[in-house]
């Protein structure tokens, strides 16, 4: 990535005290520096558009907001009030001691640089979804922040929805092979296809005064500016995110793989029924992915926005002995009885829980690995839609054997002197 901050007093204590005891690392605030009022856990938030507008708490708890739109910037800097500081350019907020927590709700191509960035300050990361925007991005962000021994979750709705099928998959009593369905039935919000399609063939337009938008590009390549191409609509764009996909897909796939059991695997088969060729520049829409596991267990997402409704009025999860619906309904009713023989796991985590005691196994939102692995299903779908054709991919070594095309955007160049 770019120029990296100086190592401080505060990351080198950090750093001490992670190597001296891996499991029971201690909150950054308590590594030197100035100590928050109340004992509050302190933050910045950087992006502060539509998204980051519910980040920005009041003054003293926010010390910092950071964004690249001044318009932006002065309306989180109001909403903080008391002696919040404003910053243009996110590396300067990582300069400080006296903040522990960086909240990332920047257009996903920043994501994972501002994260990995804030775990070399020895700063805990709470980032939005989606957690990472490419397959390469994850793998780098995992290995940065098991390596600095910081805290981060991604802010999915919430792993809640997937806690009773976690305990229905691990009893075992609906038999495998197992089959997920998600579509608008089970994803309150759909996956908002044509609210998040690109526009193709954009007229150039003068930047305006109040945006840094060689900043707000950081390691995106440099396409001429439109209105469109960024606050919020920035969506519709591969070289930002990916679609509607990307922007509500980690809500509804990451409660599965964890009701699956699955946070530390994938699928090892991709194939999605959409337009092509798509558009190389602006997300288009798409109507049904398939993926397949090695055990078997199959996913399907269907948009209901492009082609015939395939899933409508099917179970959310169905084996060979029983289906679920969601919520508590099982079929055969007498399969709720037979689930209470069973324990239940372990109870999810708050965020300022996970801070407070670093434990951050069983997070109400998904830790790092967790999250890199559910934010690749997006990716591998977003890849197969690209590509017109069914993928491979292996879980284990996180590649596509012998298919350089599906590697490619798996791992797309960034823009000099960004980098990983």
């Amino acid at each position: 990535m770019g120029a990296k901050p100086k190592i401080s007093r505060r990351e080198f204590l950090g750093r001490a005290i992670a190597a001296g005891a891996a499991f029971s690392i201690v909150p950054s605030r308590l590594l030197g520096g100035p100590r928050a009022p109340s004992n509050l856990i302190t933050r910045a938030v950087i992006g502060t558009g539509g998204m980051g507008m519910g980040h920005v708490t009041g003054y003293p708890q926010t010390l910092a907001v950071c964004d690249v739109d001044r318009n932006h910037l002065d309306a989180a800097a109001k909403k903080a009030g008391g002696k919040v500081a404003a910053y243009a350019d996110w590396r300067e907020v990582l300069d400080r001691d006296d903040i522990d927590t960086i909240h990332i709700p920047t257009p996903p191509h920043w994501h994972v640089l501002i994260a990995i960035a804030a775990a070399q300050a020895g700063r805990d990361v709470y980032s939005e979804k989606p957690a990472t925007h490419t397959i390469a991005e994850g793998k780098a962000l995992v290995r940065a922040i098991e390596r600095y021994g910081v805290v981060y979750q991604a802010n999915t709705w919430g792993r809640g929805s997937g806690y009773f099928m976690r305990k229905l998959v691990a009893s075992g009593v609906l038999g495998t092979p197992l089959k997920v369905v998600l579509n608008p039935d089970y994803c309150a919000t759909g996956f908002k296809i044509k609210m998040w399609s690109g526009r193709p063939n954009l007229e150039p337009q003068p930047v305006p005064d109040c945006l840094n938008y060689d900043l707000w590009l950081g390691p995106a390549p440099v396409k001429p500016y439109h209105p469109h191409r960024v606050h919020g609509s920035f969506r519709g764009y591969w070289d930002y995110d990916e679609g509607g996909l990307g922007d509500m897909g980690q809500h509804h796939i990451d409660p599965i793989q964890y009701g699956l059991g699955k946070d530390d695997t994938g699928p090892v088969e991709v194939e999605a029924l959409a337009p092509w060729p798509q558009h190389p520049d602006a997300a288009g829409l798409w109507g049904t992915v398939f993926m397949k596991y090695a055990d078997g267990t199959t996913l399907t997402m269907e948009s209901w926005e492009w082609g015939e409704k395939t899933t409508a009025g099917r179970p959310l999860l169905e084996g060979p002995n029983g289906k679920y619906w969601g919520g508590s309904r099982l079929e055969p009713a007498g399969l709720l009885e037979e689930l209470k023989r069973f324990p239940d796991p372990p109870r999810l985590q708050d965020w300022e829980h996970t801070v407070h005691t670093r434990q951050n196994e069983h997070g109400v939102h998904p830790n790092v690995r967790q999250a890199h692995r559910s934010a690749t299903l997006l990716h591998l779908a977003t890849i197969a839609i690209r590509l017109g054709r069914k993928i491979h991919w292996d879980p284990v070594t996180e590649e596509f054997p012998g298919d350089e095309e599906a590697n490619r955007l798996a791992a797309p160049p960034m823009r000099a002197p960004w980098h990983l």
